[in-house]
């Protein structure tokens, strides 16, 4: 059973300071028709734009928001901007941080890593999107880079992400992250069609050992399987499920 599970979603299951909250969200509970069924929160995937809103206004009413989520145009890079920033200007990046409370730190995913930061203290939070892409790029060095903290002050949580028997790759992908760490040889599997399989979760790991950032928990799902979460690799069109971290 997950920790405070609902149908619609549940805690992450980690040490956080308790001032600290946080929310992933399932694909149950919201409004959206076949096959962004239902509780699909991103609006770049070709599902109604009111569908969304409505899912969007049930999540916030859930979790008892002060504010809505600033949502960010996700581009796969390494940006990760400060919360809050005028609505007015939806940022391209693929990470926020905050030490306001009441502004959730939002990412959403179908594949890719969902990871939050917070330092033991509970004053500073961070989500991030990592798709290989920005995992390769440096998208956590970033997200870590905006903590005062050392870095074993710092939590980071693996939210439900595509795991290794699910995420096929080239040797081109392998080759990117080997020359960058050569301990990332043991993050991937021969694949049956001669390709490889890539654990994302033990990559992203490494990521943060790199940085000095040891504690780090999740990391147990596999979206590519469980039909609970949104998979682009499975389904190609679908939804976006939202992982969330804030003060209180």
């Amino acid at each position: 059973m997950r920790p405070q599970e609902h149908s619609s979603g549940f805690e992450a299951e980690w040490p956080a300071p308790p001032s600290v909250r946080t929310w992933v969200t399932t694909r149950s509970g919201g409004v959206s028709a076949p096959p962004y069924e239902s509780l699909n929160l991103g609006t770049h995937v070709g599902d109604e734009e009111a569908q969304v809103v409505e899912n969007r206004n049930r999540l916030q009413q859930q979790l008892q928001l002060a504010a809505e989520p600033q949502w960010l145009n996700q581009v796969h890079g390494t940006t990760v901007v400060e919360l809050p920033f005028s609505p007015a200007v939806i940022p391209r990046a693929d990470g926020c941080w905050t030490q306001q409370p009441q502004f959730p730190c939002a990412v959403l995913t179908a594949d890719c890593l969902p990871i939050l930061l917070t330092n033991r203290r509970g004053s500073q939070v961070a989500a991030l999107h990592a798709g290989w892409r920005g995992l390769a790029a440096g998208v956590v060095a970033q997200g870590v880079q905006r903590f005062d903290d050392d870095r074993d002050q710092i939590l980071a949580w693996i939210g439900p992400a595509i795991a290794q028997p699910s995420y096929e790759v080239g040797e081109e992908i392998r080759e990117i992250f080997c020359q960058q760490d050569e301990r990332a040889e043991g993050c991937f599997d021969p694949s049956e069609k001669g390709h490889w399989l890539a654990s994302m979760v033990d990559l992203a790991k490494l990521r943060l050992q790199q940085i000095g950032v040891e504690t780090v928990y999740g990391g147990g799902w596999d979206t590519g399987t469980d039909s609970d979460f949104f998979s682009y690799r499975r389904d190609g069109i679908t939804g976006r499920f939202a992982t969330l971290i804030w003060i209180e």
